[in-house]
């Protein structure tokens, strides 16, 4: 999904001395957005309320796209780096432009097009659609590709499709149940993935997140484990974690040197928190059996890309979390929250709260109106 910005309008003086007002009662609401901006209910549920849509790309003049950005109260903006143009990423350049900028959302789970700490340093909310719409699209996907992998569907797929003669005795599988899952990122998707697995398959599953206590993990039946304590007792590892300096690169030769000769590596997270070329190395060295990737350091990736060569890489375009169902919370999601905003009503959840006092007074001077203080704040 693209970005979309919402233009701030001019509010009258009187409006300006009230306090906790009602801003959508106040406001003349206007979002835009950049070539996309979801499916049709996002623009049901702005409409609903008053707000407008109207198209910003990088075509039209600098003096409109920046007088634009320098009105926006709201950027609703897409989680896929190579879906935004530089200068429209969530970035300093453009958060300089944006003086009465009170919110950056992001349209999925991953929130690599925000830089958070430029946003927290300004006193702007980040959010973005993490447990909503396409954690349990994500979950299926991750689990889809564990499947195919372990059962050589995809490959003997292709081999069917290329030769007669084929031996179904070259094509001999393993089962899930019973083996050992290693998950990187215990949230949403991870939880969700952990819970599959042990119901369905009676997995065991071990949990790699720095940002967890084994008090959190255990009562969903897992395991917390540092990652090289993981990797060598691990059949299937699947990352669930987001793309932050910390994640970056996790994934290298190191890592997969670690990993038993059987075992196959699953991403649906984000591209650059494994490092393309050891998979590559280590597929070709046979370090580990197979991959199943949904993320890429350039995406689409280019036909000619070496892990589209090998007929045990399941690979898809970045299209785990992209169902109908999906999307269409997705969609629901982010407009109510610019709603819930536009009211004085900070979202339920936030990737910054350290920026509330920040943002409580930016507010305050952009709306004329003081936001409601939400329970992560107190």
């Amino acid at each position: 999904m693209r970005g979309l910005l919402l233009a701030r309008p001019q509010i009258g003086s009187s409006a300006r001395k009230a306090r906790n007002c009602s801003l959508t009662a106040t406001m003349q609401k206007l979002v835009f957005y950049v070539n996309y901006f979801g499916v049709p209910i996002f623009e049901e549920v702005l409409a609903a309320n008053g707000v407008a849509l109207q198209r910003v790309d990088l075509g039209q003049p600098e003096a409109d796209r920046q007088r634009i950005i320098s009105q926006a109260s709201v950027y609703q903006i897409s989680s896929g780096v190579n879906d935004i143009p530089e200068p429209l990423l969530a970035r300093a350049p453009l958060l300089d432009q944006a003086d009465n900028l009170l919110l950056v959302s992001t349209v999925g789970a991953g929130y690599d097009t925000v830089d958070v700490a430029a946003c927290t340093e300004r006193g702007i909310l980040v959010v973005n659609q993490s447990g909503g719409g396409n954690a349990q699209a994500v979950v299926e996907h991750t689990l889809g590709m564990m499947l195919c992998l372990s059962k050589r569907i995809i490959d003997s797929d292709r081999h069917m499709r290329r030769e007669d003669g084929i031996s179904r005795h070259a094509y001999t599988g393993r089962n899930v149940h019973g083996k050992t899952l290693g998950i990187i990122g215990f949230g949403n998707v991870g939880r969700q993935l952990t819970t599959l697995c042990r119901r369905a398959f009676d997995m065991r599953v071990l949990v790699c997140d720095s940002h967890r206590t084994p008090d959190e993990v255990s009562p969903y039946g897992a395991e917390l484990v540092s990652l090289h304590d993981m990797l060598p007792q691990c059949d299937f590892v699947a990352v669930c974690c987001s793309l932050t300096d910390e994640t970056r690169n996790m994934i290298g030769a190191t890592e997969f040197a670690l990993m038993p000769p059987h075992a196959y590596f699953i991403t649906t997270a984000r591209g650059g928190i494994h490092d393309e070329q050891a998979l590559i190395t280590a597929l070709e060295r046979k370090q580990i059996a197979g991959a199943g990737v949904d993320v890429w350091d350039v995406e689409p990736p280019p036909n000619n890309h070496p892990l589209l060569k090998m007929d045990n890489v399941v690979a898809s375009p970045h299209i785990a979390g992209a169902t109908v169902e999906s999307r269409l919370e997705a969609s629901r999601r982010a407009a109510d929250r610019i709603v819930a905003l536009l009211r004085g009503n900070p979202p339920e959840r936030v990737l910054n709260p350290e920026a509330w006092e920040a943002f409580r007074a930016r507010f305050e001077r952009i709306t004329g109106c003081a936001p409601q203080e939400p329970a992560w704040a107190r």
